[in-house]
């Protein structure tokens, strides 16, 4: 199970990262949200992967953490609010300089 999960993370990570270095608006935004899920995913480890274990406190012998869960749920709040401001931007920019490149510019070919 740990494997796959790092594996997982690594995977969602590089690919992030790949997309983050290309020329183009709607590939950075799909970069950012790879690399939020992979941070996510991150902060929801730490909490220690249990099987069956409690969410709540008294209730069971073992129970999850719930900061890093708290955490997560905020993350994803927050990741989707700045993923819709970047897609506005991302449009705006297209109808301003009628290219989708980062830069503003068209790559020489």
């Amino acid at each position: 199970m740990q494997i796959l999960f790092a594996l997982t993370l690594g995977i969602l990570t590089s690919c992030g990262i790949y997309l983050l270095l290309r020329a183009r608006t709607f590939a950075v935004v799909m970069g950012l949200t790879l690399l939020s899920y992979a941070v996510n995913l991150f902060l929801f480890a730490m909490g220690r992967l249990q099987a069956g274990a409690s969410t709540v406190i008294g209730t069971g012998s073992a129970y999850a953490d719930p900061l890093p869960q708290a955490l997560v749920l905020t993350a994803i709040v927050i990741g989707f609010a700045m993923t819709a401001f970047v897609v506005v931007l991302a449009l705006r920019s297209v109808a301003e300089l009628h290219t989708d490149h980062v830069d503003g510019q068209e790559p020489n070919r």
